[in-house]
């Protein structure tokens, strides 16, 4: 047997140690005190000198056993296990509440449900708007803005995926939290708070508005002029379209709408494929003008052209729920959720793209500035190829647009449940009982219906929706991005983010401006309690 010394003089460094020997004893009759049990055996048997290999960890670095040795692999394995499930754990809850509340206490998501949650959000009836934001801007001005305008949300959308889960673990599930982590707790919830609940309240709001129209119109064409049923009021359309909306609001959390966000994918795609290929088909009015309209003066003009901008931001606003929809995704070290999210997103806004586009160029085409400015598109398909184009197309047209209003509110109104909940689970500790939360999104409804009874304005305010919430989709992104990950100054990634952050900014103030001026210039007929 070798004896200390011996030992010593193989321990010792390459430049005195003499020539090794090949040790013949087994590495386990070593001597756990001896100075070298943090060395691998293997190196005791081998008299050729290899660069060491890092330990796949340091537990397993401490085992004295053969490398080739069963159970070093199954301790290897076990402890790989263990690490990974910690891991999965600490990336999966980013708040002691979370398996409490309706975002994120499911976790199987995937990159299908971000499709269908994103193209749910994402599209819909304020495209339908987009060829009135071309009669203030023309061709060349309309295609340029919406392209770049397109471009610009789509990365601060890949800003907002990798800022979902730092580098410490945390998940940033909500945009509210992340803005906090970013800006500080304060300055966080001012600057984020009031645009997150304006957007959200704001979209159901005018969602009833333009669900319950529709089936007002549904209603008419499926009945007829020879119908003798009364028809009901425009306040009891959006009674109906509001109970319809909290009935489906009762499922518990984000996952369990993913089919019914699917069914409100197809039908905006549908419907906003059908009304541009019927409005080009069908051909335009005669009276029809491609002209910018006239303005009183030169601040009107530009009051215009900035409430368009604003127009086109409402159009592919959504930002407010890609962390929310992140956040609905298992996570861990090997497998982060910005894989198969980011996976969905592409997809999502490459058909978003394919719907918008045609629907604005085509839809300014055949209608120029004859574009209705409540109902856009919709109003416009109604007004000017009603009498030329088959019922049961018009039906469809509609059934689809209530379908899509239907799926579209359950998701702009889950931020919202989920803030309610959150005050309750962090005073009381404990989840909120199914009764209350049934209470409060039936509660949440009839909020929202009282204000789009009371305020019926707020269908043609999209310019200044679209104002005030496009900081959430162009500027805090970016700003958040150089806040958290601290690029290097002067580095490509800090001037772009700078400069497309600040820009967002002085936008958005611009844009709330134009819109607020555009009004006044304009006018809108205000009736209160009095729906159209």
């Amino acid at each position: 047997m070798m004896d200390h010394h011996e030992v010593a003089e193989v321990g010792s460094s390459p430049a005195t140690a003499r020539p090794r020997a090949v040790v013949s004893v087994p590495p386990l009759q070593i001597h756990y005190c001896s100075p070298m049990m943090n060395r691998s055996p293997s190196s005791l048997i081998d008299s050729t000198p290899k660069t060491p290999k890092t330990p796949k960890s340091p537990f397993a670095s401490r085992i004295m056993t053969p490398i080739a040795s069963p159970m070093k692999k199954a301790i290897v394995s076990v402890q790989g296990y263990l690490e990974e499930v910690g891991q999965f754990t600490k990336l999966d809850r980013d708040h002691p509440h979370d398996a409490w509340l309706p975002i994120t206490e499911s976790r199987n998501g995937n990159a299908y449900y971000s499709t269908f949650h994103t193209l749910s959000s994402g599209i819909g009836f304020q495209a339908l708007l987009l060829p009135l934001a071309f009669t203030s801007l023309g061709w060349s001005w309309g295609i340029v803005c919406l392209s770049l305008i397109f471009l610009w949300q789509l990365y601060t959308l890949w800003l907002l995926i990798h800022l979902h889960e730092s580098e410490s673990g945390t998940r940033y599930s909500r945009y509210l939290r992340l803005s906090m982590a970013a800006f500080g707790e304060k300055r966080g919830k001012l600057l984020a708070l009031f645009p997150i609940m304006y957007l959200s309240g704001g979209t159901c709001v005018t969602l009833i508005m333009i669900g319950g129209g529709t089936m007002k119109i549904f209603f008419q064409i499926v009945c007829g002029d020879t119908c003798k049923v009364t028809p009901l009021s425009t306040v009891e359309w959006y009674l109906v379209f509001t109970c319809s909306a909290m009935a489906l609001s009762q499922l518990p959390n984000l996952n369990s709408i993913a089919g019914v966000s699917l069914i409100g994918a197809i039908t905006a795609v549908s419907y906003c494929t059908m009304i541009w290929v019927v409005s080009i088909v069908q051909g335009r009015p005669t009276s029809v003008s491609h002209d910018p309209p006239q303005s009183k003066s030169d601040v009107a003009r530009i009051c215009s052209i900035l409430n368009a901008l604003g127009i086109i931001a409402f159009a592919f606003r959504g930002h407010n729920l890609v962390l929310e929809i992140q956040g609905t995704m298992p996570s861990s070290s090997k497998y982060p959720s910005r894989v198969p999210m980011w996976r969905g997103v592409k997809f999502a806004y490459l058909i978003i793209a394919m719907c918008v586009c045609p629907l604005a160029i085509g839809g300014y085409w055949a209608y120029g500035n004859l574009i209705p400015a409540n109902g856009g598109m919709l109003d416009a398909l109604y007004k000017y190829h009603g009498h030329d184009t088959s019922k049961a197309l018009l039906c469809l047209t509609s059934l689809f647009v209530v379908i899509n209003s239907l799926s579209s509110f359950q998701i702009y109104a889950m931020p919202v449940f989920d803030n309610f909940e959150f005050r309750y689970t962090s005073k009381f500790n404990k989840p909120c009982p199914w009764w209350l939360r049934s209470a409060i999104r039936a509660l949440f409804g009839c909020l929202a219906f009282f204000i789009s009874v009371a305020l019926p304005v707020l269908r043609s305010l999209a310019g200044l929706l679209g104002g005030v919430a496009l900081p959430l989709t162009l500027a805090y992104p970016c700003l958040m991005w150089i806040q958290i990950k601290k690029p290097q100054k002067t580095s490509a990634s800090w001037f772009l983010n700078w400069a497309l952050g600040v820009s967002g900014m002085i936008l958005s103030i611009l844009v709330v401006i134009g819109a607020i001026c555009n009004i006044v210039t304009m006018g809108i007929k205000v009736h209160f309690f009095k729906p159209q």
